[in-house]
C-alpha cells in the first residue's frame, strides 16, 4: 500500500503534536529537592538503612507526587553524627501512582532511583496526559534527559505497547 507524501506528513505532524505531551517527568524536575512522606505506619530498619512506610503512603518532591500502598525508602549517611541522611532510592508497591503537572504514570510496582533521577514502573503500566494514553508492562522515565522507554509485555495480553494519541485542538479563528 502506498501513502502520499501529504498523508505521511499529516500523520507525522499529528503524532509530533501529541507525543511531546509525555515529557513532564523530564529534566524540568529537580531531584535535589526535599522529599516529604506521609503514611499510616513507619518501621525503621536502622542497620539496613531502610525506612518502610505503609498504608495510604503519599510522597512529594517539588511538583512530583507519588502514592502507593507501601514504600521502602533507602537512605545513606551517618546516622549518629552531624552528617545528614540522604534518600538514595525509593521502592514502591501496590497501586503505584506518579504525577507531575497533568501527566500521570501508574503501575503495580515502581522504583525511583533518586541518585540517578530515574523512575521505573512495572506491571500494567499506564501513562496519561490529557486524553492521550500509553499502556505497556514496563516504563523507564529518565528525569535528567526526558527520555522515556516503554516495553510491552502484558499490555492487552499480546506483548505490545499500545498508545492512543489525542491531538491538541487549535483555537478557532
Amino acid at each position: 500500500m502506498k501513502f502520499s507524501t501529504a498523508a505521511v506528513l499529516a500523520l507525522a505532524s499529528t503524532l509530533l503534536v501529541a507525543a511531546p505531551a509525555f515529557g513532564q517527568f523530564s529534566n524540568a524536575h529537580d531531584t535535589a529537592l526535599p522529599i516529604e512522606i506521609a503514611a499510616d505506619a513507619l518501621v525503621v530498619q536502622q542497620e539496613q538503612q531502610i525506612a518502610v512506610f505503609s498504608g495510604n503512603v503519599d510522597a512529594q518532591q517539588g511538583n512530583m507526587k507519588l502514592r502507593a500502598e507501601k514504600l521502602w525508602v533507602h537512605y545513606q549517611g551517618d546516622t549518629g553524627g552531624d552528617t545528614a541522611q540522604a534518600i538514595s532510592k525509593i521502592d514502591a508497591q501496590g497501586k503505584v501512582f506518579f504525577s507531575s503537572g497533568d501527566e500521570t504514570a501508574e503501575g503495580d510496582q515502581g522504583t525511583y532511583d533518586v541518585d540517578n533521577g530515574v523512575i521505573v514502573l512495572t506491571g500494567r503500566v499506564v501513562l496519561t496526559q490529557g486524553g492521550s494514553v500509553i499502556k505497556g508492562n514496563r516504563v523507564v522515565l529518565d528525569l535528567n534527559t526526558g527520555k522515556s522507554t516503554m516495553d510491552g509485555g502484558e499490555a492487552k495480553g499480546d506483548g505490545r505497547v499500545r498508545g492512543l494519541f489525542v491531538p491538541r485542538r487549535s483555537a478557532a479563528p
